[in-house]
C-alpha cells in the first residue's frame, strides 16, 4: 500500500511518546530497591492495576491482529478474541491470589517457593525468556507496521525505534513505569476504540463508502483454448497472460495490471484485480499506479447491502444489533492472494472474491472446523482454542502484575477490573474489523493494518490519535515483556539460581542490561517476521507459554505429590515440544519455501499435543522421583 504521512499524525504521534518518556523518567528517579524495579514497590491500587492489566493485554495482537483477522476473514476472527477472553477466567479463578501469596518479584518465585529447587529456578528463567521472546516478535510486527502510514517510514525503522524507547522505559524505572504506561494507554485504547465504534454505526453502510472509493472494472474479452486473444476496449493492450492462474496483464496509458479471466453468464469477461510487484529497485506497482504517483484506492467493501429483503444503496445510521444483522444479509467483496512469477519479479496477485455475509458472520472463512473441512483443520482449532484459553494464566508478563498490589484480596479485584475492560474492548474489535471490512479501507499487504485506516477514513486526527495509542500499546507489552526477562536473568538466575551475593542496586543494574539485550533480540526478530498476521505469532506465543508453564503452576497448586524434579522436566519437554512442533507446522513450513502440505507435522498450533504431554510428564517424574518436601 502507498501512504502519504500526516503532519498532524506526526504530532500526535511525537506527543504520545514524550509523555511516555517523560513519565519513565520522572518515576525513574523514585526507583531505586529490587522490589521497587521489579514489582513497583508492591503499592499499586487494585484499579490501577486492573486497567494496567488491561493495557498490558490488549496489545499488538488484540488491536491490530485482531480486526486485521475480522477485516480479512469475518467471525473466524472473533474467536481470537473469545479465546484471549476466556483465559482471564482460569487467571481469575485459578491464579490470581495464589500466586501473590507465593511469588514476591517473579513468576519463578512463585513457582519454587515450596522448593527452593535450583532446577525449578533454571528451567522456569528460561520459559519466562523463551516465552517472553516470542510474545515480543508479534509487537515488535505490529509497530513496524504502524511506523510506515504514520511518519512514511520502512518497517524496520518501526521496529528500531519500539526497540530503543521500550528499553529506555525499562532502564530507567522498570515496574513503575511501565504500570503507568499500561494503565495510560489501556483507558486511551478503550475510549478511542469506542469513538471509532460509534462513527462506524452513525455512519452505516454505503455502497460508495468514499468519493475517492475505487470502482472495480469488467471488460469483455475473447478466449481461444486458455489464451485470450482480444479486449473489447482498444485502450487496453494485453502484455502477458498467466493460463495456469486464469490471468492477463493489459496495458492502458502506459501503466500495467494483472486482471483475473472469468466466465459469467456464459460469457468470458476480464474482471480488475490489485497486483503488487516487488521489484529489485523498489517500486511497486499497485492497483494500476506506480508509487510516484502516491494514489491509493481503498479496497474491499460491499457489493449488495439488503435491508427488510430488499436491496439499498446505503442505510444511514444503524443500531448494534442491526449493523450485525444487515451484514448477514449483504455480500462483501473480499480479494483472495494468487502467487505468480512476472519475468523476473514475484507478484502478488489479489483476484475479486464476492462473499455472502452470511458466510462471514459463521466459522469457515478462515478456521476450517465445518465446510471444506478435515480433521487436521478441526484439531488445529482444538488446539488452538487450548492454547489461547490456557495461555493467559501462564504468561510471565502478566503473572508478575500480581505482585505490583498489596495483598491477594487486591489481585482478585484488579482481575475483574480486567475482564471488564478487556471483554468490552473485544466486543468493539468485532465491529471495528467488520467496519474495515465493509467500508473498503483494506491493505492486502498487511492485514495488521485494517484498524487504523478504518479510522482513517472518519478523519486524520482519529487515525493519528488510534494509530498512536495502538504505538503506545506496543510499548506497554513490550515493556511489561522486557521487566519480565530482565527479572529472569538479574533475579532468577543470577541471584537465586547462581547464588551471586548482590545488593538491591546491584539486582537493578543487572536487569537493566538485560533488558538492553533483550531489546536487541526483539528488534532483530520483528524484523525478520515482517509481514505476519500479529494475532497469529500471538497465538504460538501462547502455546508455549501454556505447555510450559500452565502444567507447573496447576499441579503445585492443585496436587501435593508434586515434586521439584517433575516440575523441572514438564517446563523443559511443554517448551521444546511446542518450539519444536511450531517449527514443523505448516504455516512455518511456507514461510522457508515449501509446501505447507509438505510440513512434517501437519497443525499450526501445536497445544493439543505439547499441553497434555507437559501435564503427562510431570505426573510420572513426580511419581517416579518423589522428594520430601513434595507435600509442603
Amino acid at each position: 500500500m502507498i501512504y502519504d504521512p500526516s503532519p498532524i499524525a506526526v504530532g500526535v504521534f511525537l506527543a504520545f511518546v514524550i509523555v511516555v518518556v517523560g513519565v519513565s523518567k520522572y518515576l525513574g528517579a523514585k526507583t531505586t530497591s529490587a522490589e521497587g524495579y521489579f514489582a513497583a514497590g508492591g503499592t499499586v491500587h487494585w484499579g490501577v492495576n486492573g486497567i494496567a492489566f488491561a493495557g498490558d493485554y490488549l496489545s499488538a495482537a488484540s488491536f491490530l491482529g485482531i480486526c486485521g483477522m475480522i477485516a480479512f476473514s469475518g467471525y473466524d476472527g472473533f474467536l481470537y478474541s473469545i479465546g484471549y477472553l476466556g483465559g482471564w477466567v482460569v487467571a481469575m479463578f485459578v491464579v490470581a491470589e495464589p500466586m501473590k501469596r507465593a511469588g514476591k518479584y517473579t513468576f519463578t518465585d512463585a513457582l519454587d517457593s515450596k522448593f527452593n529447587s535450583k532446577a525449578i529456578q533454571l528451567m522456569a528463567a528460561i520459559s519466562t525468556l523463551v516465552v517472553s521472546v516470542c510474545y515480543l516478535i508479534p509487537q515488535m510486527v505490529g509497530a513496524g507496521d504502524l511506523i510506515t502510514p504514520l511518519l512514511g517510514l520502512p518497517h524496520w525503522v518501526g521496529v528500531v525505534i519500539v526497540g530503543c524507547i521500550v528499553t529506555f522505559i525499562v532502564a530507567t524505572a522498570g515496574m513503575a513505569s511501565t504500570t503507568y504506561v499500561q494503565f495510560l494507554k489501556g483507558a486511551l485504547l478503550i475510549i478511542f476504540s469506542t469513538i471509532l465504534t460509534v462513527a462506524l454505526l452513525k455512519n452505516g453502510f454505503n455502497l460508495k463508502p468514499s468519493e475517492d472509493y475505487h470502482k472495480f472494472l469488467t471488460l469483455n474479452a475473447t478466449v481461444e483454448g486458455t489464451a485470450v486473444t482480444a479486449v473489447e476496449d482498444p485502450a487496453y493492450k494485453i502484455t502477458a497472460q498467466n493460463a495456469e492462474k486464469h490471468l492477463v496483464k493489459l496495458e492502458k496509458d502506459g501503466v500495467n495490471n494483472w486482471w483475473e479471466v472469468k466466465t459469467v453468464d456464459g460469457k468470458t469477461v476480464l474482471k480488475e484485480t490489485l497486483s503488487i510487484t516487488d521489484t529489485k529497485s523498489g517500486v511497486k506497482l499497485y492497483n494500476g499506479e506506480t508509487k510516484d504517483k502516491k494514489k491509493f484506492f481503498p479496497v474491499g467493501g460491499m457489493t449488495k447491502i439488503v435491508v427488510d429483503g430488499k436491496e439499498v444503496e446505503k442505510t444511514g445510521a444503524v443500531g448494534p444489533f442491526e449493523f450485525l444483522e444487515t451484514m448477514g444479509k449483504s455480500e462483501i467483496l473480499r480479494f483472495k492472494s494468487v502467487k505468480i512469477s512476472d519475468g523476473e519479479d514475484k507478484v502478488n496477485v489479489f483476484v475479486q472474491n464476492p462473499t455472502p455475509g452470511s458466510k462471514l458472520m459463521r466459522t469457515g472463512a478462515y478456521i476450517k472446523v465445518d465446510e471444506g473441512s478435515t480433521i487436521a483443520s478441526k484439531l488445529n482449532f482444538v488446539s488452538l482454542m487450548l492454547a489461547l484459553f490456557f495461555g493467559t494464566a501462564a504468561l510471565p508478563h502478566i503473572l508478575i502484575r500480581y505482585y505490583t498490589v498489596p495483598s491477594p484480596k487486591d489481585a482478585r479485584k484488579s482481575t475483574i477490573v480486567a475482564i471488564v475492560s478487556i471483554g468490552f474492548f473485544y466486543i468493539l474489535t468485532l465491529y471495528m474489523g467488520l467496519g474495515a471490512m465493509t467500508h473498503g479501507v483494506l491493505d492486502m499487504e498487511s492485514s495488521n493494518m485494517s484498524a487504523p485506516l478504518l479510522a482513517k477514513y472518519f478523519g486524520v486526527f482519529l487515525f493519528a490519535a488510534i494509530s498512536a495509542i495502538a504505538f503506545s500499546t506496543v510499548l506497554g507489552t513490550v515493556a511489561g515483556l522486557i521487566v519480565a526477562a530482565s527479572g529472569a536473568v538479574a533475579h532468577d538466575v543470577m541471584t537465586n539460581y547462581l547464588g551471586l551475593k548482590m545488593t538491591d542496586s546491584g539486582q537493578v543494574k543487572a536487569g537493566k542490561i538485560a533488558a538492553a539485550i533483550v531489546g536487541v533480540i526483539a528488534i532483530i526478530l520483528g524484523i525478520i517476521f515482517k509481514g505476519m498476521n500479529v494475532s497469529f505469532l500471538v497465538g504460538l506465543a501462547f502455546a508455549i507459554a501454556s505447555s510450559a508453564n500452565l502444567p507447573s503452576i496447576m499441579m503445585m497448586l492443585f496436587w501435593k505429590r508434586t515434586s521439584a524434579m517433575g516440575i523441572s522436566c514438564s517446563i523443559f519437554v511443554g517448551m521444546t515440544s511446542a518450539i519444536g512442533l511450531i517449527l514443523l507446522s505448516p504455516s512455518m513450513w511456507e514461510r522457508y519455501g515449501y509446501v505447507a502440505s509438505a510440513a512434517p507435522f501437519p497443525l499450526d498450533n501445536p497445544g493439543i499435543v505439547s499441553i497434555p504431554l507437559s501435564f503427562l510428564t510431570l505426573i510420572v517424574v513426580s511419581l517416579i522421583l518423589p522428594e520430601k518436601n513434595a507435600a509442603k
